[in-house]
C-alpha cells in the first residue's frame, strides 16, 4: 500500500446480511453521513467484499439523513492535479457500484445533498420518505460535483434541471424529486427502509444473469444509436435465456407452476 494510499474506515460502513440480500448502513450520523475519503473506500471495500449469496444491496444512513455530501470540513487544499485524481478516485468506486454485481436500492430519508446525491444516483432504485430532500450546493460552494454528478443526475432529471439546482441552490422535497425522477418511490416518513428492503427482496428472487443484463446493459443501450442498441438488446436477451436457471423458470411458467403476473 502506497503512502498516499486512502484507509477505508470501516466502523463507518457497517454491513448486514440477510439471506440473499445484505444491508450496507453509513455510521456517521454526528456528521448527518457527510463523505469523507474513507468513508468512500469503506463503501467499495463493502460492496468488494460482498459474500457470493448475496443478489441485491440496501443502501442506507444512519440517524436523521442518507448523507449530507462532502465532509468540508476535511477538504483539502489540493492543486489541479490532485483534485483530479481525488476526484476519479470516487468515480472508480461510484461507477464499481452502477456496473457492479448486483443491484443497489438505496433508501433515502432528510438530506440526500451534493456528493450524497451522487452517491444515491449510482444506485438502481431509489426510495425517498416524506423527509427527504434533494439538493446541490457546491455553486454557492465555489466548487463543482466531482463524484460523477454531472454524468448521472441530468440522466435523470435533465441538464436544466440540475443547471437550476446549482445556480440557483433549488432544493426539491421528497414529492418533487420523485416527480422529475430523482427517485422511484415515495413512501411515509421512517418507511423508506423498510421499502427498500421490500423491493430488494424481490429484485433478489430473480435471476441473477438477468438482473445483471439490466444493470450493465440498459444504461449503455440508452447512449447507443438505435441500430446499435437493437444488436445489443439480441445479445443480452440470447445471454440471458441460454442460462440454466431462466429455462428453469421458462418452464415452470409454461407447465403452470410458475408465478403469474398480478397488479398489487
Amino acid at each position: 500500500m502506497s503512502s498516499n494510499a486512502v484507509v477505508p474506515s470501516l466502523d463507518e460502513v457497517q454491513v448486514e446480511h440477510r439471506e440473499a440480500i445484505s444491508l450496507l448502513r453509513l455510521c456517521r450520523p454526528r456528521k448527518r453521513n457527510a463523505i469523507n475519503d474513507g468513508l468512500m473506500a469503506a463503501i467499495g471495500q463493502r460492496m468488494t467484499d460482498l459474500p457470493a449469496t448475496t443478489r441485491a444491496v440496501v443502501l442506507h444512513g444512519e440517524g436523521d439523513h442518507f448523507c449530507a455530501g462532502l465532509d468540508l470540513s476535511e477538504l483539502k487544499d489540493r492543486d489541479a492535479v490532485d483534485g483530479m485524481h481525488h476526484s476519479r478516485s470516487w468515480h472508480v468506486i461510484l461507477r464499481d457500484m452502477e456496473f457492479g454485481k448486483v443491484p443497489i436500492v438505496a433508501a433515502l430519508h432528510g438530506a440526500v445533498v451534493g456528493g450524497g446525491l451522487e452517491l444515491a444516483t449510482a444506485c438502481h432504485i431509489r426510495v425517498a420518505d416524506d423527509t427527504t430532500f434533494f439538493a446541490l450546493p457546491e455553486g454557492s460552494r465555489g466548487i463543482f460535483v466531482g463524484g460523477g454528478g454531472s454524468v448521472r443526475v441530468p440522466k435523470l432529471i435533465g441538464a436544466h434541471r440540475m443547471l437550476d439546482m446549482m445556480l440557483t441552490g433549488r432544493v426539491y422535497k421528497a414529492s418533487e424529486g420523485v416527480t422529475i425522477g430523482m427517485a422511484q418511490y415515495h413512501v411515509p416518513a421512517g418507511g423508506a427502509l423498510a421499502k427498500a428492503i421490500e423491493l430488494a427482496e424481490r429484485i433478489a428472487q430473480n435471476a441473477p444473469m438477468t438482473n445483471y443484463a439490466l444493470m450493465h446493459g440498459l444504461p449503455r443501450i440508452a447512449e447507443q444509436t438505435a441500430d446499435h442498441g437493437l444488436f445489443t438488446e439480441s445479445m443480452l436477451a440470447a445471454i440471458s435465456q441460454s442460462a440454466p436457471e431462466a429455462k428453469a423458470r421458462v418452464r415452470a411458467f409454461l407447465d403452470g407452476t410458475g408465478p403469474k403476473v398480478k397488479a398489487d
